[in-house]
């Protein structure tokens, strides 16, 4: 690993200094390439003297930091907390080589975006109060300043902070106690940047990122209105069959989104518009997760689907549609971006995710439980939320339009173009309760759509304003997560009004 210390006190010899070299000693203990930054010893403008950083000239001492930063894997920060934060030269050192371009860049969107991400970073604070005092009184403003607001910010991950103090009083082995702490932090980068606690959590929160676990809830509540629709129909509720059913689901589906990434890389790579519900999880991206994880992540989530679903056929011998229905739900899932289907890049993708999502799912539920596949009850259920599905399929693509694009991907929005689309989204959005109207009395649906409309008018009279007005005013080239939010729970009323009158 490589190393770079930035001792931030502008005086030496001092603890700080002393700090600086005992962890520089345990990082090359640890075999860590060190290059030393001492911001005391290189002479600089402490301020910004126009609009911007980058117009201003770098001095030698900051042309040679900004390759020393370029450089390291690591950084770590060695300075005491004056007046809480840290001292000028500091703050002076970060205003002046912290520059647009080159740690952040501003988006299209507005939005900001660190450039320096994969690096991680150890402060190292002297303190003269208790560092309890000052992290649960204070707050500790110089350690969220430093790990948020400025290496955060950058994408730069702080993975430990070490507070030492109170320095004023302290006596000669308290300090050599501190020596010691920091040279055996210095010696812990032999392991990497991050404790065995640090990385474990770490990688949970990547996998937990990379589920997408936010898009679940609509596949549970269609399942679950399945399921209860054939219940009703049979009189019989089979509970170790609905879980088993919906763990089958909730396997492929994990499977399916690992798989849109592996696949999608170079368009997510490309994307700069990506949000909460677009771009994909950018677990590759960002390099939480490698190739080879990911990899493994679909074999296992293939391989517990399909363990669930054999004890699905064992407990649902003689339904031959059981079998059919999971095939084809599988086929379709992995298809949506798996070759030889790769269905999205095709401009099928939309139409496929709003297929599982509606007629498969709600299917699957009701075969589960024991219902006919030819009974009425799962395809009129299934229509009026496939037609809620597809606007935020549709839309979710926008922000991805350009990066679709680059990498050769024909979705349904890189084949219509931003206009088309828009009118496409408005259309199937308001076909949705116009089907309802059809179909609500048919005595197949078993009065499941009933006070459905006087919520979902209004709500389709606000997606449609919002998706006009960012059309007029030119904003669906970059992320839209208002017109996402919008839409996606324009989809939950189709699932939750039928719930609650089935449960």
């Amino acid at each position: 690993m490589k190393v770079l210390v930035i001792l931030g006190h502008p005086r030496s010899p001092s603890l700080c200094s002393a700090l600086a070299n005992a962890y520089e000693n345990g990082a090359l203990a640890a075999g860590m390439e060190i290059e030393k930054i001492d911001l005391g010893a290189i002479d600089f403008d402490l301020d910004v003297h126009p609009v911007s950083p980058r117009d201003q000239p770098l001095e030698p001492g900051l042309e040679r930091a900004l390759q020393l930063i370029t450089w390291a894997d690591h950084i770590t920060f060695i300075y005491p907390a004056w007046w809480g934060v840290g001292p000028a030269r500091l703050k002076g050192f970060l205003d002046r080589i912290l520059l647009p371009g080159f740690a952040f860049r501003e988006r299209d969107d507005g939005h900001f975006e660190g450039l320096l991400t994969g690096k991680t970073a150890h402060l190292i604070t002297t303190l003269d109060m208790p560092p309890w005092v000052y992290r649960f009184i204070y707050r500790a403003p110089g350690h969220n300043a430093m790990k948020r607001s400025a290496l955060g910010f950058c994408g730069i991950t702080t993975t430990r902070i070490l507070a030492l103090g109170p320095v004023k009083d302290s006596e000669p082995i308290q300090r050599a106690q501190w020596l010691e702490q920091t040279r055996a932090l210095g010696f812990s980068l032999r392991h990497g940047a991050s404790s065995d606690l640090d990385r474990i959590t770490t990688k949970l929160t990547a996998w937990l990122k990379a589920l997408r676990l936010q898009f679940y809830p609509m596949t549970w509540m269609a399942y679950t209105v399945g399921a209860l629709g054939a219940a009703a129909a049979t009189g019989d509720w089979n509970s170790s069959v609905y879980w088993l059913g919906y763990a089958c689901l909730f396997f492929l589906e994990a499977a399916t989104v690992f798989t849109n990434d592996w696949f999608d890389y170079e368009s997510d790579r490309r994307n700069r518009h990506y949000g909460p519900f677009t771009g994909g999880s950018r677990v590759l991206v960002d390099k939480n997760l490698s190739f080879g994880e990911l990899r493994a992540g679909i074999v296992i989530s293939l391989m517990a689907a399909a363990a669930c679903a054999g004890l699905l056929m064992d407990y649902l011998a003689g339904n031959n549609a059981v079998p059919i229905v999971i095939l084809v739900m599988t086929v379709l899932g992995l298809g949506y971006t798996a070759p030889p289907l790769k269905l999205v890049w095709r401009g099928l993708g939309e139409l496929n995710v709003a297929v599982t999502h509606s007629f498969g799912v709600i299917l699957c539920g009701y075969l589960f439980q024991g219902g006919e596949w030819n009974s009425p009850f799962p395809w009129l259920i299934s229509l009026p939320l496939l037609l809620a599905v597809m606007p935020a399929i549709i839309l979710s693509g926008i922000p991805d339009f350009e990066a679709d694009k680059q990498a050769g991907k024909r979705t349904l929005v890189v084949r219509l173009g931003l206009g088309w689309t828009t009118l496409l989204t408005l259309v199937l959005a308001a076909a949705a309760p116009l089907v309802v109207v059809l179909i609500k009395d048919q005595p197949a649906v078993n009065d499941s759509f009933q006070g459905l409309l006087p919520w979902v008018l209004p709500h389709v009279c606000l997606l449609g304003f919002l998706l006009y007005r960012a059309w007029r005013q030119q904003r669906l080239c970059g992320r839209i997560d208002g017109l996402m939010v919008a839409s996606l729970t324009y989809i939950i009323w189709f699932g939750l009004i039928p719930l609650l009158h089935l449960k």
